[in-house]
């Protein structure tokens, strides 16, 4: 039983490194794509907030796109986290902590989806 719990906090920990680094290297490409042309891809001081834009952004390879994409993966992955030990709870079979950790995944997918107020 504490070699699976080891062998899990170990897999959470590489979880958390990997999307750390993909989103540092995502943001590193948009960097070095805004200083090469000198300009963010959106005109003005505009930045793109909506995630439809943000994903036309992305096929164009706009800058501002990139770094928001490696910024979205960075928040993304304490997110995906919680995920991850409610299914580790799950197979505890500890449903105290299934319960808990499912509501704050649902509060942190809640806040996600509507963090953005006009």
């Amino acid at each position: 039983m504490k070699k699976d719990i080891e062998r899990t906090e170990l897999t959470i920990a590489k979880l958390l490194k990997a999307g750390v680094l993909l989103s540092a290297a995502i943001i590193l490409i948009g960097l070095v794509l805004y200083l090469a042309t000198g300009t963010g891809g959106y005109g003005g001081d505009a930045f793109p907030t909506d995630p439809l834009v943000i994903l036309q952004g992305l096929a164009a390879f706009k800058p501002y796109a990139i770094i928001l994409l490696g910024l979205f993966i960075l928040i993304l992955t304490p997110i995906l986290r919680v995920g991850v030990s409610v299914i580790v709870f799950i197979r505890e079979k500890d449903s105290l902590y299934v319960a808990i950790t499912t509501f704050v995944f649902l509060v942190l997918i809640v806040s996600l989806l509507l963090g953005k107020v006009e």
